[in-house]
């Protein structure tokens, strides 16, 4: 597998071109902004009156109808949810991006699963952040990265797994590492590591966790210190140096129970599972249900995320954050802005 880095790419592409980030969201605000600061002509598409529109210009770039911000655009990248991708590409941007222009993704859902049929004479590219977009821009201004995929889908031009690679290292991916891919595998690893493991597997063993302490008659400060705050400490090992770093600086007792009380949770029956989420991704079936629960107005998604907030672990965790108020001094996201 070869990893790009700077050296590798020509900054000179991108900066020759006028993009169009259509989205403010996440990885909107992080792309717009990082292109910016590294002298890139940026416009931002959204909808006029919109929550973000406002945000957008007190940040400093140029906001504009996402019609608008087509038509001026060389590159045009579609940072907006997933959900809504392709009814925007067929109304807003279809019908406005310039001949042999660019069609840039930052996740390969609508690409891969057929929502978006792009124009013959498009170039179509991806480059996908591991990481939130808070993160992406965090690192930035650090003057870091974080490491990214890039993949190429059409390429009338011959030339856009470069402009991909100048795209990525304008935002800080030379930094950290450029990867190759394509829309297949980043879409079903991107999902699969979501559902299984990042998102799906992490929150419902933290809430099981939580539970199960609270229920024994534990305090439940102490069960969202041990389930959930302790989290990110042991993360941070990982991310550093990998599981053995996490060890050498745990415990001896945390170890050996790591080694013992481990593959009883996450056994056999939960890599089956894993399995069978993993097929239903690659078939093509979870896609199909996740674009009928937006057709239907997103109600399953809504419901869950009300039931949520209302979780004892939520309440307790709000109430124990505000008596840390380094969290809030060092927060990487604030709605407020982005």
């Amino acid at each position: 597998m070869k990893v790009y880095y700077d050296k590798d790419a020509d900054l000179s592409l991108i900066k020759g071109k006028k993009v169009a980030i259509l989205g403010y969201g996440s990885q909107g605000h992080a792309h717009s902004l990082n292109l910016h600061d590294s002298g890139i002509r940026v416009t931002v598409g959204l909808r006029k009156g919109g929550p973000s529109w406002a945000k957008a210009k007190k940040a400093g770039l140029k906001v504009a109808t996402v019609a608008d911000a087509t038509k001026n655009a060389d590159v045009v990248m579609m940072l907006m949810p997933d959900e809504h991708i392709a009814a925007v590409y067929k109304t807003e941007v279809e019908p406005h991006i310039r001949k042999a222009g660019a069609l840039a993704f930052a996740h390969g859902f609508n690409i891969h699963f057929g929502q978006v049929q792009p124009r013959a004479d498009l170039d179509v590219w991806m480059v996908a952040p591991k990481a939130p977009g808070h993160t992406v821009r965090s690192t930035y201004v650090a003057g870091g990265g974080t490491p990214m995929l890039v993949a190429v889908h059409q390429n009338p031009s011959r030339k856009a797994r470069d402009m991909a690679l100048s795209y990525a290292a304008a935002i800080g991916g030379g930094k950290a590492g450029i990867i190759e891919t394509n829309f297949r595998e980043e879409t079903e690893t991107d999902l699969f590591g979501e559902q299984t493991v990042l998102c799906g597997g992490v929150v419902e063993l933290v809430k099981a966790g939580f539970d199960v302490l609270t229920e024994a008659g534990y305090a439940p400060e102490m069960a969202y210190f041990e389930c959930l705050h302790e989290l990110k400490l042991i993360v941070d090992l990982m991310y550093e140096g990998g599981i053995g770093t996490m060890n050498y600086s745990i415990s001896n007792n945390a170890e050996y129970g790591e080694y013992v009380s481990g593959p009883k949770v996450i056994d056999e029956g939960v890599r089956q599972r894993m399995r069978e989420i993993l097929a239903r991704i690659q078939s093509g079936e979870y896609a199909k249900e996740f674009v009928l629960e937006n057709r239907a107005g997103a109600t399953t998604l809504l419901a869950r995320r009300r039931q949520t907030a209302e979780l004892p672990i939520e309440k307790v965790g709000a109430r124990l954050r505000e008596m840390m108020p380094w969290i809030r001094r060092n927060r990487l996201v604030d709605t407020s802005r982005n």
